[in-house]
């Protein structure tokens, strides 16, 4: 377990670096998109048209935001990650078009996910469930919102952020995935010790 500190554009010799376990801070442009953005997204690029924003080598976070507008500029006041689960049906494909870098979220992703992550060189990393004040925190200030018309939380919101994390690595670029990790170690536990202590075959 290491802890990495990176200004984001990062590069893929950088993210390869990285195993499950490792914890991360990031500095630098993080983009949002929940189902709404990553739906629009990948229609814009099928067509070959162009995202608002140059995903490449930066950080996608998988949150709707609470924000306020004070003035003519938007504050974030809290941001907690949305449950990655609900996106696994488009990350791959996003991973690939974008050259996206970090996946943040929570909850964990599943095997296409870690099969894109591999090829491409990305990672998945959690951040704390129920610590979305301390995630603000870390956001410096909101240089730029695209697709209101999805609604705040669904809209694409470009931050820059100082320290965000920590963020523990749950997939790796070698498609290590923690969760699926735990799940057999659950697994081989239950057959080898809890199943014969209860006399189950």
């Amino acid at each position: 377990m290491a802890e990495y500190h990176f200004r984001l554009p990062v590069s893929e010799e950088d993210v390869r670096k990285l195993k499950i376990g490792d914890f991360i801070y990031l500095t630098g442009t993080v983009v949002t998109a929940r189902d709404a953005a990553h739906r629009r997204a990948l229609e814009l690029l099928r067509k070959g048209e162009k995202l608002p924003i140059d995903l490449s080598g930066l950080a996608l976070y998988h949150l709707g935001p609470v924000v306020r507008k004070v003035d003519d500029r938007w504050e974030v006041v809290a941001a907690g990650p949305t449950t990655s689960a609900r996106m696994e049906v488009y990350e791959a494909e996003f991973i690939e078009r974008t050259g996206v870098r970090v996946i943040i979220g929570k909850g964990g992703m599943g095997s296409k996910t870690a099969e894109a992550c591999k090829k491409f060189g990305a990672v998945y990393a959690i951040f704390t469930g129920g610590a979305a004040a301390l995630a603000a925190k870390s956001i410096k200030r909101v240089l730029d919102v695209h697709w209101l018309d999805l609604g705040i939380p669904e809209a694409m919101w470009v931050l820059e952020v100082e320290e965000f994390g920590p963020l523990m690595v749950a997939i790796d670029a070698n498609g290590e995935n923690f969760y699926d990790n735990i799940y057999e170690q659950v697994r081989r536990n239950l057959k080898e010790k809890v199943y014969p202590m209860l006399g189950i075959e």
